[in-house]
């Protein structure tokens, strides 16, 4: 927003309202008190009974006009609250929006380009299959993303299906991974086993998988080591179990550690590459977490240096 422009700032508005109610609630108690003394005076003078002039006593009028203000106040504030709320949130879409075109628009070019090129040469089969392959990937990205966009739909209607049903997480992670292996080309994913066994929840497997495969596909896709890694580890209280998912990836700043399971909030500068993507997969992962009724967090002691996400789930008991 313009400099010049400050004094319409819902800040400089906010303090605006303050002002003039704080003015107005002098203002009046001035006057009020100024009234009730003109009229008791008045009343002495005349050897009347004051309360026959003020049959209620100024300070509860006081009190009752206090008690408006602050009403008022208070939705000026929550005004204010939503206000700022609603401006952060039309950025954050505004920014989903074209980070989300960007990512449709780079590999429909790409194919474009290699249909044109399959159009103007006689390939052999050898670089045919490699452009093939190629388009095969950028296929793959556009189906994550609209996927991402129906999975955000499904669970945001409450109409995303399946059942729960008592899982051993430890097995269910290992059928997940062996499943998916394919998405993960040149990736290690690590599997510890927990000192005590099983560990039984009651899961929805089809959003549980969606769960493991956004922290998956985050740990492998923002890594830049030679072969990205993700060891996967258990620990157990009485009643919850969490699995620790650590990765050796670029890691994050602090700052954005509790941000990051926002809507549509992408760490990183927008022209930077660790700021790709479309800023939902951990806002999916905090969804499915809440609708297993557990709590995530994520950790990482800085750039370079990995993070760790840390799913705590309710146990069933036995």
């Amino acid at each position: 927003m313009q400099s010049s422009r400050w004094y319409f700032h819902p800040v400089a508005i906010l303090v605006y309202s303050i002002l003039a109610l704080a003015s107005s609630l002098f203002l009046y108690i001035y006057w009020y008190v100024k009234a009730s003394s003109a009229v008791r005076l008045v009343a002495a003078r005349l050897n009347a009974n004051p309360e026959q002039f003020t049959r209620y006593q100024t300070w509860v009028v006081i009190s009752i006009l206090s008690i408006l203000v602050g009403i008022i106040l208070m939705n000026i504030i929550i005004f204010f609250i939503y206000n700022i709320k609603t401006r952060e949130l039309y950025k954050t879409q505004r920014n989903f929006i074209n980070n989300f075109t960007h990512e449709l628009k780079t590999p429909v070019t790409s194919i474009a380009l290699y249909l044109e090129t399959f159009l103007a040469h006689d390939l052999q089969k050898p670089e045919r299959d490699r452009y093939v392959g190629y388009m095969l990937s950028d296929v793959e990205r556009l189906t994550d993303n609209i996927q991402s966009i129906l999975n955000l739909a499904r669970i945001e209607s409450k109409s995303y299906g399946g059942k729960f049903e008592a899982s051993d997480v430890v097995e269910t992670l290992r059928n997940i991974f062996r499943d998916n292996l394919h998405r993960f080309p040149g990736a290690e994913i690590g599997l510890r086993d927990p000192v005590e066994w099983p560990l039984t929840c009651s899961l929805n497997l089809p959003l549980f998988e969606m769960l493991v495969l956004n922290i998956l596909g985050n740990a492998v896709k923002y890594n830049e080591s030679a072969t990205p890694r993700v060891d996967v580890s258990f620990e157990r209280t009485r009643r919850r179990v969490t699995v620790v998912f650590t990765d050796n990836g670029i890691g994050m700043e602090k700052r954005h550690l509790k941000k990051i399971f926002r809507k549509f909030y992408q760490a990183g500068d927008s022209n930077d590459r660790t700021a790709s993507g479309n800023g939902l997969g951990l806002y999916l992962v905090m969804s499915v977490t809440k609708i297993h009724k557990g709590r995530i967090r994520a950790e990482s002691e800085g750039p370079g240096r990995g993070s760790s996400f840390r799913l705590t789930l309710p146990l069933l008991r036995s």
